[in-house]
């Protein structure tokens, strides 16, 4: 049996979202070298400050400030710190209690090692040099043995206050296809496509699942499909995706191969996006070097009539 494929992936895009007046004041502050928080109706402070009460759920919006000191509440050590963590060295996460505040603060610890952290340590704010209204403006924390830090007693109030943020979400990740698509790939690479046919409903799905999602049964006979195909629906893309090289308006549509019983999807090319449609009969198109078909263009043939795909759609 070939070896299963597997491969490093990764998901990444800016996540941008807009602050309210109570988030606004937290990132300005930490801007600021001010820690702020947020007094609830029974007289709690919550750091980090939130916006309902996590009891009551009423609005809160009374901002306080606490000091940049505080009480290590829970720790963990972190052997092997990854892309984006806070330090580059093995360090502590931490829950910190800062002094005047009711709650935890989750941040990083610099310590020389995990036999110097302990709870009930305490522990100061280490400001970033270069601050931008994040959470990073805390660079991390360090271990502090003297007095509570008194609060300046600011009011919360900025004149250049942060209203948004962006931040970089990513996920790395090791996918495996498993053995079904694992030999539709492989087929791929000698321009051929493989699926596999259900053994009790007889349906041949491309690309394979490994069970038929209908009948929840295992797959393992492998049949040969296409090259050619049918578009049984489309959709007219308007918007030029980041680094992806290809001029809008284009078309993704649901092709049929000839001897499938599920649509895969695929770019039409060789062909005004305007003159696609539902029944149009196309081939894949190969690159030089490529492991799938870069697009699928008109075989020139007449369309399929829509009673041999409409159970397709």
């Amino acid at each position: 049996m070939p070896e299963v494929l597997k491969a490093p992936l990764v998901v990444e895009f800016p996540f941008t979202r807009s602050l309210g007046p109570v988030q606004s004041a937290f990132l300005t502050g930490l801007r600021d070298r001010v820690v702020l928080g947020v007094r609830t109706g029974d007289g709690r402070t919550l750091v980090p400050p939130v916006e309902y009460d996590p009891v009551t759920a009423e609005e809160i919006r009374d901002l306080v400030e606490v000091a940049p000191t505080g009480t290590v509440t829970t720790w963990a050590w972190n052997h092997e710190p990854r892309r984006g963590q806070p330090l580059e060295t093995p360090f502590a996460w931490v829950l910190v209690r800062l002094d005047g505040a009711d709650t935890a603060l989750l941040h990083a610890l610099d310590a020389p090692g995990p036999e110097a952290v302990h709870t009930d340590m305490r522990v100061r704010v280490r400001w970033a040099d270069d601050r931008v209204g994040a959470i990073t403006d805390i660079a991390c924390f360090e271990p502090y043995d003297g007095d509570a830090a008194q609060p300046t007693g600011h009011s919360g109030e900025f004149a250049d206050p942060v209203t948004g943020i962006v931040a970089a979400a990513r996920l790395d990740y090791t996918y495996s296809p498993g053995r079904a698509q694992t030999a539709y790939i492989n087929a791929l690479a000698d321009r051929r496509a493989v699926g596999e046919r259900c053994p009790a409903c007889r349906k041949v799905y491309v690309p394979p699942r490994g069970a038929c999602p209908t009948c929840g049964v295992a797959t393992s006979e492998q049949v040969e499909v296409g090259p050619a195909g049918t578009v049984t629906t489309f959709c007219i893309v308007n918007i030029k995706a980041k680094n992806l090289d290809i001029e809008v308006p284009y078309v993704y549509a649901h092709i049929a191969l000839d001897g499938a019983d599920l649509a895969l999807h695929g770019r039409i090319g060789g062909i005004p996006y305007d003159q696609v449609r539902m029944g149009l009969r196309v081939e894949p198109v190969w690159t030089e070097g490529g492991r799938y078909p870069d697009h699928y263009r008109p075989t020139g043939e007449p369309d399929a009539d829509y009673e041999t795909y409409k159970e397709l759609l």
